[in-house]
């Protein structure tokens, strides 16, 4: 298996993280590294950084953390003008070093390097799309088509600009890129702006030193002046030393933007409608008790997406919060499982229950969302094992009934329990007192926003990008058949 069942998430799974910075006499291999380690929780197999200097690039990119991938040392080799970074979490194509992030190719121009947040759902016919017989693929990426479909255009006559839009209206689904060039910097998003990518400047926006990152929180790490954001169906052009971008559309935008991006993927103090996340969270939570208020004597979160909301809610009952779970937080994504003894036995890798806290209570317990109800189930066990009389689960947002195929991974929808049960059933499966989820209506309130501008895919099942039966099969339809059994 690709990862241990046993071990995934009870929740949705990370979108990618992408990065770049464009400063002259400025340490961009360095800003890059402070940029991704921000934007870590977004995807933790793998990472990499790309520096132009005087037209050449320098590449490095390996699997594991931020700080496993990269030391002082392998940073001080790299210098230059531009950077272009990326953290990634496997969606199309296996967790593999030769599908790190970015892909650097070279055309009749010079060298580019490529990071990609999202996923195509066109991954297959685009493939054969650009594969004339010359190309040679290195990698099992949708990340790496785009990438190709570049190269060509511009080995075609086009320039930079031209080949980039060229290349991205063969795609479909998904797609947050930051690409470097010789010459500058490009963002772009595709037309329904379903991942995130923001800009700004270092210094003052006079001094034409510009960033570009997937949340707002990668601007902060490195003092960088939030701007705007790349807006969804628009591109991007930063040329070196140029107050001013070049901002124009390269396709009709129709705003769909991923509002699990709002619930839980994004870091909590990123910037999204003029607000930290937090706020929002807070806010859902506060919607959620007054859809589903329970006698109970104490409040927690499952940390740490789900401490906002549970916050919220206790300020809207009136019942106490708490801490009553503790998090690991130097555990990232660990490459080594336990063993299935040590399961059975009741490890805890990453969260452990308070007793002082939680003995003799009737406990709400707010978690951001349900996926498969596997972890679930062993959390609340391990809060009854502690000592809570009641255990009261509650969900800040809607139950996930369909796949995400944009960028997320997620089961097939005969893996998601909620697509599979009442909710009744799904109370007894978890061994809770009682079960409530947000509803729609109010995850879409809390945001101030029309319902229409975000992707509730999958609440609903409303995608905004059709695709044909063979996407919807597995995220690694790129793979040799020998390599997809084996990872499946």
């Amino acid at each position: 298996m690709h990862q241990l069942e046993a071990e995934r998430p009870d929740r949705m799974e990370e979108a990618c993280g992408v990065f770049a910075v464009q400063a002259s006499e400025q340490p961009v291999a360095n800003l890059a590294y402070f940029g991704l380690y921000a934007l870590q929780h977004r995807g933790q197999e793998s990472a990499g950084i790309a520096v132009f200097n005087q037209g050449k690039v320098r590449l490095h990119k390996d699997m594991g953390l931020v700080s496993q991938v990269f030391d002082q040392d392998v940073l001080a080799r790299m210098p230059g003008d531009l950077a272009i970074g990326h953290n990634r979490y496997s969606t199309t194509g296996s967790s593999r070093v030769c599908n790190a992030q970015p892909v650097v190719l070279m055309t009749r121009l010079g060298p580019f390097a490529l990071a990609h947040n999202g996923n195509l759902v066109n991954a297959a016919e685009l493939r054969e799309r650009i594969d004339d017989g010359q190309v040679e693929f290195t990698s099992t990426t949708d990340s790496e088509l785009i990438a190709f479909a570049v190269q060509q255009a511009v080995d075609r006559g086009l320039d930079w600009k031209a080949a980039i839009t060229s290349a991205v209206s063969l795609c479909q689904g998904a797609f947050s890129l930051v690409i470097g060039t010789p010459g500058a910097l490009y963002g772009l998003r595709d037309g329904y702006g379903i991942r995130p990518l923001v800009f700004g400047s270092l210094g003052e926006e006079s001094s034409g030193q510009w960033v570009l990152s997937s949340e707002t929180c990668g601007l902060d790490i490195i003092g960088a002046a939030f701007v705007d954001d790349v807006q969804p169906g628009e591109i991007v052009t930063f040329l070196p030393g140029d107050p001013t971008p070049q901002r124009e559309s390269w396709i009709e935008p129709t705003t769909r933007m991923c509002v699990f991006e709002m619930i839980y993927f994004a870091r909590p103090d990123s910037r999204f409608f003029g607000e930290s996340l937090y706020s929002y969270r807070q806010r859902i939570g506060q919607i959620l008790a007054r859809e589903s208020a329970v006698e109970a004597d104490l409040v927690i979160g499952v940390p740490d997406s789900g401490i906002p909301a549970a916050i919220g809610y206790s300020q809207a009952t009136g019942l106490p919060y708490a801490d009553g779970l503790i998090k690991n937080r130097y555990v990232g994504r660990t490459f080594i499982q336990p063993t299935q003894a040590m399961r059975e036995a009741g490890i805890r890798v990453k969260l452990n229950p308070l007793p002082d806290v939680l003995n003799g209570k009737r406990v709400v317990v707010i978690d951001d969302s349900i996926v498969r109800g596997t972890t679930s189930r062993k959390l609340v066990q391990a809060l009854r094992d502690a000592g809570a009389t009641e255990v009261h689960m509650r969900i800040s947002s809607p139950p996930v009934t369909h796949p995400c195929f944009y960028g997320i991974d997620t089961d097939t929808q005969d893996q998601l329990i909620a697509a599979r049960y009442t909710l009744e059933e799904i109370e007894a499966h978890l061994k809770v007192d009682s079960l409530a989820y947000l509803s729609k209506e109010g995850m879409v309130e809390a945001a101030g926003a029309d319902s229409k501008q975000f992707c509730t895919a999958c609440f609903d099942g409303d995608y905004p990008v059709p695709m044909d039966e063979s996407m919807r099969s597995s995220k690694l339809m790129l793979e040799p058949a020998g390599v997809a059994a084996n990872l499946g």
